[in-house]
């Protein structure tokens, strides 16, 4: 199959207005994949215009005829995995086996909101006056704006579009510049599929002028927003002015904690595992390992010895573990954090430092820290990168202060063996989302949500497809 790789502005495929052009680099080899368009504010306007053209035509279609077109779009990601796989790991760096579950995640959320968007409920509420009738309706909200970050190129941008589509909106996808082919090939199949045009727009560019143009837009009805915590105070700040609706995803800093009752060998393992997925580029990423105190010292040991077993490599090669990081300043934030939780006591048991067998590539080889004081970057900031960090706790009320000690509250872990204490943990946490004995507390058809500084809003389940809806109550005298 062959994918058109341009802006998508209505029934077109485009350049920028201006003409500018950028090179996607592939992050395990710094070579330039492709050059793409890339455009601003003023191509975000046309598709903004475009989309708000192919609203009223879109929102009166059946959530029947809606839901076949995101149907057929899943079943075409099926039909293609390995190719789109390629394309993601690339341009993202990721392992092509995670690559290509994430496709698959990708292809679920369109076909659970093809069926989830014909469960747009209203209701009839019995009126305390015998000649008045009330009914609330939900409504899709207008034309949405999408920005998304590259950590999870296919991901972040379906759980957003799937929904507000099977809502009844139109959208303007501004995916991030890391890794814009993976959305653009998501595009390519939603027109192949049937969307309209208009219905899918798409705007690779500049991130500042596209985002100004979506909030002082009145066309744009919601943004929704994954990425960092500076641009979603920005976001904010200029949707106060509109009053624009947004959604948040703005990333996390997880706690971990392990207490002392459980199967250390196989928790080890399987830590291991999640921490190190996509480099740890990941908003839910087990981060601040919180380690009862009689069982740290050899969580530790058996951590580092894992951790050294990694294959490193570029994604594309069938045995690679863990890719690069996504650029060149990414891999120098994750030193720095490493340089100065050193100097703040950690202990340095594996990793923390660039492998020596690569000459090209955003490579930093899996880090595990030991005795992170709570003041200790690792501890205290988001990481996005490849460190395991372990701190000590003595008793329950510990373990859970210690965790709930950060300003984000996207997602949380625990592991133990006995029920009371998970349940007066999972209670405890002031987080979206809490994994008791489970590193994935997430799920299509369950909602992703942040408590604090991680967020406004949800995504995915239910209540992912009621964020782009409008409530409206009719009362019939």
């Amino acid at each position: 199959m062959t994918y058109t790789y341009q802006l998508r502005i209505g029934a077109e495929w485009t350049n920028a207005l201006g003409g500018q052009t950028k090179s996607i680099l592939n992050p395990a080899t710094e070579e330039v994949l492709r050059t793409l368009p890339y455009g601003n504010g003023e191509d975000c306007k046309l598709a903004l215009e475009a989309a708000g053209s192919a609203f009223p035509l879109w929102s009166k279609k059946t959530a029947y005829e809606r839901g076949a077109i995101l149907k057929r779009a899943a079943d075409l990601i099926r039909e293609r995995l390995d190719a789109l796989a390629r394309t993601t790991t690339l341009e993202s760096g990721k392992p092509f086996i995670q690559s290509r579950f994430e496709w698959i995640a990708g292809a679920d959320l369109f076909e659970w909101y093809a069926e989830e968007g014909k469960r747009a409920y209203g209701r009839v509420i019995p009126s305390r006056v015998p000649q008045k009738q009330l009914i609330v309706l939900r409504q899709p909200l207008g034309a949405v704006g999408i920005i998304t970050a590259w950590n999870f190129p296919i991901y972040n941008v379906a759980r957003a579009s799937a929904a507000a589509l099977a809502a009844g909106c139109t959208i303007v996808i501004r995916p991030s510049e890391n890794t814009p082919l993976t959305a653009m090939e998501m595009v390519n199949i939603l027109v192949e599929a049937g969307a309209p045009a208009g219905v899918v727009n798409l705007v690779n560019g500049q991130s500042a002028s596209i985002g100004q143009q979506m909030i002082d837009s009145p066309v744009c009805r919601k943004i929704h927003f994954t990425g960092s915590p500076r641009v979603g105070r920005i976001l904010l700040d200029g949707a106060s002015k509109t009053i624009k609706r947004l959604s948040l995803e703005l990333g996390g800093n997880a706690p971990v904690l392990i207490f002392d009752d459980v199967d250390l060998d196989a928790v080890v393992a399987s830590a291991v595992t999640a921490k190190f997925r996509n480099a740890g580029q990941v908003c839910i990423a087990p981060q601040r390992f919180i380690v009862h105190e009689s069982i740290a010292a050899e969580f530790a040991r058996k951590a580092a010895e894992h951790a050294r077993r990694i294959v490193v490599g570029d994604g594309i090669a069938p045995e690679t573990n863990m890719g690069p990081l996504i650029s060149a300043r990414q891999r120098d934030s994750v030193e720095k954090i490493v340089a100065e939780s050193l100097s703040k006591g950690a202990k340095l048991l594996a990793g923390g430092r660039r492998p020596a067998d690569f000459a090209k590539g955003y490579f930093y080889e899996p880090t595990v820290l030991s005795e992170v004081s709570t003041e200790a970057p690792a501890f205290a900031q988001e990481i996005f990168g490849p460190i395991l960090p372990i701190t000590t706790f003595h008793d329950f009320d510990e373990a859970i202060t210690l965790a709930n000690q950060t300003e984000h509250g996207l997602a949380s872990y625990l592991w133990t063996n006995r029920l009371q204490t998970a349940h007066a943990a999972m209670e405890a946490l002031e987080f979206g989302m809490v994994g008791v004995n489970n590193w994935a507390p997430y799920a299509t058809e369950g909602p992703f949500t942040g408590w604090k500084e991680s967020g406004i809003g949800s995504e995915s389940g239910a209540e992912g497809l009621q964020e782009y809806l409008e409530t409206k109550l009719v009362a019939i005298g």
